[in-house]
């Protein structure tokens, strides 16, 4: 078992998600940056869907039962295993021993794999926290406990732990390819295209608000609900673009001028980052 000794203002169970629910109106859910989640595994000895942690900026604080083996991928932070600093991205955990993972100093979000996986109940098949829909196991919250599983026969802890930053958090100004459509004809010229946007503190893992020159409409009224995926960029009335990510809804009213290609980046990248969009038709 884990104690949490300290929550964080948003740590949560995250694996790969729940596809394939979307006609139910279940979103897809999961690790909002994949890539890192499965590193995290794969350093555990986990198979790449097993579940893990998602902190936000600030980190959590965890009290381990037993002995484990931990690896922290995403964002990066400063560790301490019983208040004494340490080097991961692996580290071997004694029982009873307090491992604090501290504030994000580059990136937003920081994956947590221990070796066993976090075993609470999957809901849908999956045990991730759905912010939105209020599906899988609450966010933590200090003193609440989680269970570990057993690591399958065989497996060992592998991958290349060189470097626990380069391969998760993307640096500087994001360009992000999107497809244009369903909607993009509601819209004036290539706006989008033209000018730069900067991530919004209101963003979450339902979407990236965005904030720049608002999108002009060539179309008054309003669209029956319609399907969104994964990446769909959604503008509402204001003209400010939303991404949808992991946890977005199934459905939405506003029109999509298009779908961007890869949301991962959207996963590390902190309020006033500078977004531009790239054509990819």
């Amino acid at each position: 078992m884990i104690t949490v000794l300290r929550a964080g203002p948003l740590t949560t169970v995250q694996d790969l998600g729940r596809p394939g629910y979307a006609h139910l109106g279940v979103p897809r859910a999961g690790a909002l940056d994949g890539p890192a989640l499965r590193r995290a595994n794969r350093l555990v000895g986990n198979v790449p869907e097993a579940a893990g942690l998602e902190t936000t900026l600030l980190g959590c604080k965890l009290r381990f039962e037993e002995a484990a083996t931990v690896a922290i991928t995403g964002a990066v932070v400063t560790l301490k295993l019983d208040r004494q600093p340490v080097e991961g991205p692996v580290v071997r955990v004694p029982a009873g021993g307090v491992l604090e993972v501290g504030r994000a100093v580059r990136g937003v979000r920081s994956y947590l794999a221990v070796a066993g996986g976090i075993a609470v109940e999957p809901v849908l098949g999956s045990r991730s926290t759905d912010t939105l829909a209020g599906l899988g196991p609450e966010r933590l919250t200090d003193g609440m406990t989680l269970p570990v599983g057993s690591q399958p026969d065989g497996s060992e802890p592998g991958g290349d732990i060189a470097d626990p930053a380069s391969p998760d958090v993307p640096g500087g100004e994001l360009v992000l390819g999107i497809r244009l459509g369903p909607r993009d004809d509601w819209f004036e010229g290539r706006g989008l295209f033209v000018s730069a946007y900067a991530i919004s503190p209101m963003s979450n893992r339902v979407g990236a608000r965005l904030a720049g020159t608002a999108l002009t409409r060539t179309r008054a009224g309003e669209l029956l609900s319609e399907g969104v995926v994964l990446g769909a960029v959604q503008v509402p009335a204001d003209g400010q673009p939303i991404i949808f990510l992991a946890d977005h809804p199934t459905t939405g009213g506003y029109p999509v001028i298009g779908v961007v290609d890869d949301v991962t980046p959207l996963a590390q990248a902190r309020p006033g980052t500078t977004v531009r969009f790239r054509d990819l038709d």
